[in-house]
């Protein structure tokens, strides 16, 4: 599943590296704790390595 926007994008790279043990789990806040306690490495992964051309900063709802 592609990233829909570059801040779900980057929030996705974040709780990876949580659950990579690159970085605290303590420093991940809103979306990213989120998909670090929801989701897989393996969804992780495919959310962050989304490319970013032509992704909107945010989704609009």
């Amino acid at each position: 599943m592609p990233a829909k926007s570059k801040a779900q994008q980057k929030a996705a790279g974040a709780a990876l590296a949580a659950k990579r043990g690159e970085t605290s789990k303590t420093q991940l806040q809103g979306p990213a704790r989120q998909m670090y306690e929801s989701m897989s490495e393996r969804q992780l992964e495919e959310l962050a390595s989304t490319p970013r051309q032509d992704k909107p900063e945010h989704k609009s709802s």
